[in-house]
């Protein structure tokens, strides 16, 4: 795998209009709501319907929903306040009127220079409009935990979003067990929770699965959710090395050290053998946008856009 720059001055690019930050105090609150929530449900669901049940012998239930509570609450704790991947601001010596062309994979990409942070953002990397940063790797901003999912924490977003889905099941099919064996029991405060508790797990369900089976396509193709701005022409995805290698790169992978905010440069290595050509073409050359001749059915570029 070849990595290949070149760097053209060009007379006049379009800037994007400046991003505005959102407030920051709504989202916090919202996500902070949110852990409010997970405990106040779990603690109503161990309190009664859970309680009952283990106190009748059924302790399978509390040792199953415990741990995954555990793991929710884990998960939700560390992606709250994880880095996704932040490229801190570059250098004021560096200047926009110049084209910086990668390619990976047979794959162009025109590196796009980001105003608010004054360097040009590798690829896939995105600008958050609602954190006000460039994040590696971007794939979405979640504002259930008030925070972007990029490169450094999409492996605990995958863990929330399962762990989730295992612990909604698993409160939905206990309070439906102890709805069922108390059935011939009067309607006591027990039932209610239960219903209360069942209702937001059936709703959250749904939703989260689906969620679940999104992602998992996602990775396994090595697609990203926001990738309106990255589409690749032809159906050729650059990135995608293969089911096994794609979940290895998101999920196990070392991330490495973090960026340093002296140099803005890719943080994962794809391949040991990325080489980096010197600038070969004058400006304004139409050759400079144009790959070298490479042999292979797949030699067509694919830029973003």
């Amino acid at each position: 795998m070849t990595l290949l720059m070149d760097a053209t001055p060009q007379v006049k690019e379009l800037y994007p209009l400046p991003l505005v930050p959102r407030p920051w105090v709504l989202s916090s609150l919202f996500a902070a709501f949110n852990v409010v929530l997970l405990v106040f449900f779990s603690g109503l669901f161990f309190a009664f319907p859970c309680r009952w049940l283990a106190q009748n012998g059924e302790w399978v239930f509390p040792v199953i929903t415990g741990p995954l509570f555990a793991l929710t609450f884990f998960s939700l704790i560390s992606l709250n306040f994880s880095d996704p991947g932040i490229l801190h601001q570059g250098s004021a010596e560096q200047g926009p009127l110049t084209v910086h062309v990668v390619w990976v994979n047979h794959g162009a990409f025109r590196l796009q220079w980001c105003p608010q942070c004054c360097f040009h953002r590798p690829p896939r990397t995105y600008h958050c409009p609602w954190c006000n940063i460039c994040v590696e790797d971007f794939d979405h901003h979640c504002k259930w935990v008030n925070n972007c999912i990029g490169h450094r924490n999409f492996r605990f977003f995958m863990l929330l979003v399962l762990s989730l889905c295992l612990y909604s099941g698993a409160l939905l099919v206990t309070c439906l067990i102890f709805l069922v064996r108390t059935t011939h029991l009067p309607f006591s405060t027990d039932k209610a929770v239960a219903i209360v508790v069942a209702v937001p797990a059936a709703g959250f369900l749904v939703p989260l699965s689906i969620l679940l089976l999104t992602q998992t396509v996602s990775v396994s193709s090595a697609d990203r959710t926001y990738k309106a701005k990255c589409r690749h022409l032809h159906g050729y995805n650059p990135f995608d090395q293969g089911c096994a290698s794609n979940w290895y790169l998101a999920i196990c992978a070392p991330l490495g050290p973090k960026y340093m905010a002296e140099a803005v440069q890719l943080q994962r290595v794809v391949g040991p053998d990325w080489t980096s050509v010197p600038n070969l073409h004058p400006p304004m050359s139409p050759s400079a946008l144009n790959p070298p001749a490479r042999p292979g059915p797949h030699s067509r570029p694919a830029w973003p856009t």
